[in-house]
């Protein structure tokens, strides 16, 4: 069954099945073409990444995987040092990188940080939209200034820069958008209400992006992380028994790390994903269905 099925789908792939054995003929040989396999479903060679909000956190972890895939990575926030380490770290390992600082709740900051990312390698290939900001009074004391720096970083943010490099992907006939977005799209936390709003309309965005430009090559999904510890929940993971229930509250039984969205942002970047769009998709270690 095994030949049939693998060998039926990939005939070119694999060496000659040595019957006696039931394993592939020299194991060098088959090691090669498994890697030469794996590295063109999903290798970025040739491709050019931004990712906002890859100085730190998750932004800062989707950035090394895809260099380490081989994309060359534009990483925008607003903090020049932390750009610029780490940029230096992903240099150092051998990736193209550059870095912009940008204020992404700013107009005019924000059109000019994309008119410099794009300038760095050319235009992007691969969008992820990581930056985001949590302000966190209870919902009866947030005030409209709040309200409106929430939504422009984390929800008009993503839309402009989609309104930017989305349609030239589109022309070009291939591109990735990644949205970061959290558990609070479809489930309220405390002390949050801004930010869940944002995130709910990030994924909505993400749905109507795919409409928009996936008959044209363009491949938009959202993430739903759990919790992790990044800058961004340093108040509430400052809290143990807090930490610890919502650990509790997972399959796995812990929170979540940078890391663990390493793999799928290459999936979601690569043409292993080339029938993946429109969904949000959770990385939560079973968070959500609980």
């Amino acid at each position: 069954m095994r030949k049939v099925l693998w060998e039926q789908h990939f005939p070119h792939a694999l060496p000659p099945w040595n019957e006696r054995s039931a394993t592939r003929a020299g194991p060098i040989r088959e090691n090669r073409v498994v890697t030469d396999y794996l590295r063109d479903l999903f290798s970025l060679d040739g491709r050019v990444a931004v990712v906002t909000g890859g100085s730190s956190g998750i932004g800062r972890a989707i950035a090394r995987a895809l260099a380490g895939a081989g994309a060359r990575v534009v990483l925008v926030a607003r903090g020049a040092d932390a750009l610029a380490e780490t940029a230096g770290r992903l240099r150092a390992a051998g990736s193209e990188a550059a870095w912009v600082t940008a204020d992404l709740g700013d107009r005019a900051s924000l059109e000019d940080g994309a008119r410099q990312a794009a300038a760095q390698f050319g235009e992007p290939d691969i969008l992820v939209n990581c930056a985001g900001i949590n302000l966190r009074p209870p919902m009866s004391a947030l005030t409209v200034a709040e309200w409106d720096q929430t939504i422009a970083v984390n929800l008009t943010a993503p839309f402009l820069l989609g309104q930017r490099f989305g349609p030239p992907m589109a022309e070009r006939g291939w591109g990735r958008i990644i949205n970061v977005a959290s558990q609070q799209a479809v489930r309220a936390f405390g002390n949050s209400g801004g930010y869940g709003a944002s995130k709910g309309g990030l994924a909505s965005l993400t749905r109507s992006q795919s409409e928009a430009w996936a008959p044209r090559g363009v491949r938009v999904n959202a993430i739903s992380p759990g919790f992790v510890i990044t800058p961004l929940t340093r108040e509430a993971a400052s809290d143990p028994a807090r930490s610890a229930a919502l650990a509790a509250r997972t399959m796995i039984g812990r929170n979540g790390e940078a890391g663990d969205f390493e793999g799928i942002a290459v999936f979601l970047a690569s043409r292993a994903s080339d029938y993946v769009t429109g969904q949000l998709i959770f990385v939560d270690g079973g968070f959500s269905a609980t």
